[in-house]
């Protein structure tokens, strides 16, 4: 993989800030996708999404200088996201005190150093099955984003889905160095603008909100939970660590960054306590997101300081009530396109990493990688009745297509095929 700027290379300023808009974009529609839904619980939405940028901008700054030190973006766990919505018959302060605590069992995790015995079990096949789990299990998502045309004829989006698919991957095959880290964002910013303009849609930023105003209720209401709803966030907390983990992983795999193991432990502390805080400012706690390698390999950029921009920038649009309300009115379509394209640039560099670690020798090697992939796409497709009638407790990991995978490449890798040579 040709890399231009490595871990700790540090580029120019003009280049740097570039870079750091390059993961902004990346970043964004996460916090406003998974906070615009839980917003519609609490009191007001800007109000909630001002709290989760300023809690994800702190943590970034402290995890690419402290924490894990790698180029990870940060956003809100999915699968907290789950445990929320199956809990909602619980008050808000009970959902916020498990979050505390299950932020404070993984913060202990770390810190005892039993994480070292979990990194371990993170071989090529397993972080490659990894990369291709979260690309095909967040397919649903991306399908959502693309098909939501509101007012606009079904036709008329899945043609300018097409158009800008095209249009994007057209533009980063002609790019090379800085242009080509900046396809994300022109998409964000062109396609939105298109799709405007096409469609003469008409946004609703109301003009009374302030420009400069801090996070409203800063602290969230807390409650004794009870075992259940315990139970089900250690259980979430259980698939956070090894989403968090195996981000970590296949991102410093990838780029080949030294002391995975002092890594992973630093990061997964820094996760923790960013959980501990979001339960007490009553907002859905954070894990590392993997989207990072399909964004290295399809720009050449592995430097951890080119996150610092994408921090500093979180940080002021938190103070900025007018700037998130702007920012929700960014056509889902156009979200959908731009995961679409780093998604597909991840199965790139899956593919990529197998072949430069030959991940594949044998049948028993295929079988290792195919099932937990097949397994987890069809899972992510399952319809809503059937996760329904599942058990309180299990539900948040047997639903959720990426977990599941994640579950069944571990149990192939180290116990079923056990004695299939590791690469």
């Amino acid at each position: 993989m040709n890399i231009k700027y490595g871990l700790d290379d540090k580029p120019k300023k003009t280049e740097m800030i570039l870079f750091g808009l390059q993961w902004l974009a990346v970043t964004i529609p996460s916090l406003i996708i998974i906070g615009d839904i839980l917003g519609e619980f609490e009191n007001g939405g800007i109000p909630y999404l001002q709290k989760i940028f300023l809690l994800v901008g702190v943590l970034l700054l402290v995890q690419v200088l402290w924490g894990h030190r790698l180029p990870l973006v940060i956003g809100p766990a999915a699968v907290l996201l789950i445990g929320i919505l199956t809990s909602l018959d619980h008050s808000i302060g009970a959902v916020n005190s498990s979050i505390i605590i299950g932020g404070i069992v993984l913060t202990l995790l770390a810190l005892s150093g039993l994480i070292k015995y979990v990194e371990r079990l993170f071989t090529t096949r397993v972080i490659m099955v990894i990369l291709l789990l979260i690309a095909f299990t967040l397919t649903p998502t991306i399908i959502n984003l693309i098909s939501a045309s509101g007012t606009v004829s079904p036709g008329y989006n899945f043609i300018f889905v097409i158009g800008l698919i095209l249009a994007i991957f057209i533009v980063n095959s002609i790019t090379k160095g800085i242009l080509k880290s900046l396809v994300p964002l022109l998409a964000l910013f062109f396609g939105s603008i298109t799709y405007y303009l096409l469609f003469s849609i008409s946004n609703h930023v109301t003009s009374d909100l302030l420009i400069i105003a801090p996070p409203s209720n800063l602290l969230g209401s807390l409650s004794v939970p009870d075992v259940g709803i315990v139970a089900v966030f250690l259980i979430s907390f259980l698939a956070l660590a090894i989403n968090d983990i195996s981000s970590m992983e296949s991102t410093g795999f990838l780029i080949n960054a030294d002391k995975i193991q002092e890594r992973v432990k630093k990061g997964v502390t820094v996760t923790g306590i960013g959980n501990i805080f979001a339960g007490i400012f009553g907002i859905i706690g954070p894990v590392n997101y993997s989207l990072s390698p399909g964004l290295i390999a399809a720009t050449g950029n592995a430097s951890r300081f080119t996150l610092i921009p994408a921090a500093a920038s979180l940080l002021i649009i938190a103070f900025s009530p007018i700037t998130i309300s702007v920012l929700t009115e960014i056509p889902s379509p156009v979200v959908g396109v731009i995961l679409f394209y780093l998604m597909v640039a991840q199965i790139g560099a899956a593919m990529l990493l197998s072949t430069e670690n030959k991940t594949f020798k044998t049948l028993d090697d295929g079988i290792i990688v195919g099932l937990p992939i097949f397994l987890g796409i069809i899972i992510s497709f399952l319809p809503s009745a059937a996760s329904e009638t599942l058990p309180l407790i299990i539900k948040p990991i047997v639903s959720n297509g990426f977990v599941m995978g994640a579950i069944a490449v571990l149990t192939l890798e180290h116990l079923i095929y056990r004695n299939t040579e590791y690469n």
